[in-house]
């Protein structure tokens, strides 16, 4: 019986992988890094602007990857989705591809540092088997040696337009899970859209566009915006507002399934985003029109005034425990403004409320609603 038991499970088995097989459908390519340029140039090939900017190799490691395509070395298969135009969308093999376009002189990176326009060609440094490489570009390499590169394959697997959105979502988490040091929100940003960009979209265009939210987180750190921590950010507050309940352990975890049930078409989940879009702009109208920049910053040491620097638990504190607040402020006159400036300073510099905001280990279920609440609740009291 036993025998028989386990049998049945391995049929069972075989025919939960073949009904995901169905699923997809892909096609292998050779493709020269020349035609793939071409693609990029022509639009065939899509490297969205928020994927682009999770380009991140040093001139070194660009310029040891163009010496190994010259040295006809093995490189990693890249892959892309297919369209219903029959365009591509890379999902991975960003640093790569980059590369080549930035030593032809095709790449337009202006986040990197120095910024790279095109027609910015790469110097090549850092090779360490052919060392007389150093230092030239594609133009010093001579007619033999820059056909050589341009006739440089790669394999490239296609996921075809006729496979499951979903699995190419799963597809790119895992190729990009673990590879260079993308933050949480970019990957999110790249993969969720694979669901369907609606979403995605929605919380990039309230992070670029919103002035007053963008006064009040001014004094998060450049790196943190490179790593899209403003289009976190936003997420969290919708995250929070609306699945407050459902947090149970790790912040990242949340996050992502919250955006992925909002942009996942077979989810139930409803967003309702005119709404929400309302709300937030209430929200940050009020929190920019009281303490501006000062919005998410924490008490001094002598506790008699707010230092100009950005909390995470202020922001999750104010964003979420103003809700049921929001209509009692009006920030449209001094002294609204005034008063709404003195209620959340007083707030900020309760010693009760400082000793939630500070410290370790305040980054479970617990602490988060005690913050919460203990804004609502002074609001309660004050407004």
């Amino acid at each position: 019986m036993a025998d028989e038991k386990t049998e049945n499970l391995v049929v069972g088995l075989i025919h939960e992988v073949d009904a995901q097989l169905k699923n997809v459908h892909t096609q292998s390519l050779d493709i020269s890094f020349n035609e793939l340029a071409g693609m990029v140039e022509d639009g065939e090939l899509d490297i969205s602007p928020d994927y682009q900017r999770l380009f991140l190799w040093s001139e070194g490691a660009r310029s040891r990857f163009i010496e190994s395509l010259l040295l006809e070395m093995p490189v990693p298969p890249i892959y892309v989705v297919e369209a219903d135009d029959n365009r591509k969308q890379l999902i991975d093999g960003l640093q790569r591809l980059s590369s080549y376009l930035h030593f032809r002189g095709m790449l337009d990176a202006p986040h990197l540092s120095p910024p790279v326009k095109k027609r910015d060609k790469l110097v090549l440094s850092d090779c360490d088997i052919v060392k007389s490489l150093n230092g030239k570009t594609f133009d010093d390499l001579g007619l033999a040696l820059q056909i050589k590169l341009k006739r440089s394959f790669v394999r490239v697997e296609v996921v075809r337009k006729g496979s499951n959105p979903k699995f190419k979502y799963h597809m790119f988490k895992r190729l990009n899970t673990g590879g260079e040091a993308l933050t949480a929100q970019q990957l999110r940003n790249c993969t969720i859209r694979l669901l369907d960009p609606k979403f995605n979209d929605f919380v990039i265009d309230l992070a670029d566009n919103n002035a007053d939210f963008k006064s009040c987180i001014e004094t998060i750190s450049e790196e943190q915006m490179y790593g899209a921590y403003d289009k976190e950010l936003v997420l969290r507050f919708f995250a929070l507002k609306n699945w407050l309940s459902r947090f149970k352990h790790d912040v990242a975890d949340f996050l992502t399934e919250y955006m992925e049930s909002v942009s996942d078409p077979d989810s139930t989940e409803v967003f309702n985003y005119e709404k929400e879009k309302a709300i937030f702009g209430k929200t940050f109208s009020v929190l920019a029109g009281a303490l501006g920049s000062r919005a998410f910053s924490r008490a001094n040491k002598t506790q008699d005034g707010l230092i100009r620097a950005f909390g995470i638990y202020h922001f999750e504190a104010f964003c979420v425990g103003i809700q049921s607040h929001l209509d009692k402020f009006d920030v449209t006159s001094d002294v609204g403004r005034q008063k709404a400036q003195s209620v959340l300073t007083s707030i900020k510099l309760n010693p009760d409320f400082i000793a939630l905001t500070t410290g370790g280990g305040k980054n479970s279920p617990g602490p988060l609603k005690e913050r919460i609440n203990f804004v609502s609740e002074k609001l309660q009291e004050y407004l």
